[in-house]
């Protein structure tokens, strides 16, 4: 038997809202403070997922200000294709409220907002029969809105709030045969995160809550994968029925720590009784009955196109003046935007780590008077800096409000790689962490490794937030040119 391997979209990817149209499925997540915003992905078979742009990807549809922090921004989003049109409704968090957005075709472009007179978070979207749209929010409400304006035509209304457990969020409607059903998140996003679910005639109720509920939730379990829920059901093509949630992979001694952030994980649904029936999330599953596999990612960016790729993040915004693939052609040119890392402000194009074995390098052309490198990015308060200025490479960490230099090399001038290699603990011994992380320089008279960090520094249960480690070129004095970027799992 065929199967697939969980999760389906790793590295900092979650909050999972999945739609088909036809023999294809599009899902999107949330991206908080980074740009562009709320990655899209497509499937022929819900297993193997590309990147086929961003919902938010100019400056025109959306702004974060620097004051902002680490793990605000744009929350948790859903897709649904209706009329003809691919609609997605998300919240920006610190910078504006609810609002929608739509396109004919999901590459884009996508429309300027329409912004939703509603409050809260976790907005969801359903037309019923009559073809009325349907928004719920967390907490959990419903209300009847008009898309073209945003505005309110009724409620909100209070809906099922789930079993009493906290948080009670990522509600999604569905109309499936005579009923409307409710799934929601209750328990909170980490390690007591579940999905339970209710069903109603009408999105007005009155709700019946499941009665195996929770539907899903590792809590309390020693399951490798935890933290499951802020699901999504999709029905495949063949009638089969499947959920997209979220979930993350601690290691290390206890409390354990992730350090990719929350993942996409996919997991097969039956029904029974008139209720969606889901067991736990595993590493291995049997595969869905479509099977559409593509080549793998390219190792190697030549920075040879005439825009960055879409998996190319950065906190905040990009402005033009801070980048370039022309002045240079087949070099990325950064220009400084801010002298640190430590403060919203700076330049840093980066992507999402994806894998707990990895290598990442670059290929950097300092220049005379800059200051740039490779980093290890969290937040602005949890990073890892590799560094070449002055002549010198340096390693330089920040955890929490301590900043410090850990080792320098000299380096010739001209071109030099930076490289970082990422290893997971297998077996944690007494109060290791996660991952160990080494950093290296490699120029024409050989390579050197300047030190190697424990990894749970950078994780976020010792950070805090809702997002997971991005890897990253920076500059935060004058300008600096980097030829290539590669990045490959190590498994």
């Amino acid at each position: 038997m065929r199967t697939y391997d969980n999760p389906v979209i790793p590295g900092f990817h979650p909050d999972p809202s999945v739609c088909r149209v036809g023999d294809d499925y599009y899902l999107v997540c949330s991206s908080f403070e980074y740009f562009p915003g709320l990655p899209l992905f497509h499937s022929r078979d819900l297993v193997h997922w590309r990147q086929i742009g961003n919902v938010l990807d100019r400056p025109g549809q959306w702004a974060l200000p620097d004051d902002v922090p680490a793990s605000g921004g744009v929350y948790a989003p859903t897709i649904r294709h209706h009329d003809g049109l691919f609609h997605v409704i998300t919240t920006i968090v610190g910078a504006g409220g609810t609002f929608l957005v739509t396109a004919e075709r999901p590459e884009g472009p996508w429309s300027d907002p329409v912004w939703i007179d509603l409050p809260g978070i976790d907005p969801d979207l359903a037309w019923d029969e009559d073809g009325q749209c349907w928004c719920a929010m967390a907490g959990v409400t419903v209300s009847r809105i008009d898309p073209r304006t945003g505005k309110a035509l009724e409620g909100p209304l209070p809906m099922w709030s789930g079993t009493g457990l906290r948080d009670p969020e990522a509600p999604h409607l569905y109309r499936v045969g005579d009923w409307w059903y409710l799934l929601i998140a209750e328990g909170g996003t980490a390690l007591g995160h579940g999905v339970s679910a209710a069903r109603a005639r009408s999105p007005r109720g009155p709700w019946e809550p499941a009665p195996g509920n929770p539907l899903l939730s590792h809590r309390g379990t020693g399951l490798p994968v935890q933290s499951t829920g802020h699901a999504d059901l999709v029905q495949a093509a063949d009638g089969s029925w499947w959920m997209v949630l979220l979930g993350t992979r601690p290691r290390g001694y206890f409390p354990e720590f992730h350090v990719l952030g929350r993942e996409t994980f996919l997991v097969p649904v039956e029904w029974a009784d008139g209720w969606p029936r889901v067991g736990p999330v595993r590493e291995r599953h049997p595969a869905p009955a479509a099977w559409a596999p593509h080549g793998p990612a390219p190792v190697r960016d030549d920075f040879t196109d005439r825009t960055l790729a879409a998996h190319w993040i950065s906190p905040r915004s990009r402005p033009d003046g801070c980048w370039s693939l022309a002045e240079r052609p087949g070099w990325l040119t950064l220009t400084a935007t801010g002298d640190s890392l430590d403060r919203p402000g700076h330049t840093f194009v980066g992507r999402r780590q994806q894998h707990p074995d990895c290598r990442a390098a670059v290929l950097l052309d300092p220049g005379p008077s800059s200051r740039s490198g490779l980093s290890v990015r969290l937040d602005e308060a949890h990073h890892y800096d590799l560094e070449v200025a002055g002549g010198e490479a340096a390693l330089v960490v920040r955890i929490g409000p301590v900043r410090q230099r850990i080792a320098a090399h000299p380096v010739p001038p001209g071109p030099v790689t930076l490289a970082l290699d990422i290893r997971a603990d297998r077996e944690p011994a007494h109060l290791s962490g996660p991952d160990s992380i080494a950093f290296s320089i490699e120029t024409s008279e050989g390579s050197v490794r300047l030190a190697e960090l424990d990894g749970r520094y950078v994780s976020t249960e010792v950070a805090g937030g809702f997002t997971g480690r991005v890897l990253g070129m920076y500059v935060t004095e004058g300008s600096a040119a980097f030829d290539w970027f590669d990045y490959e799992s190590a498994t």
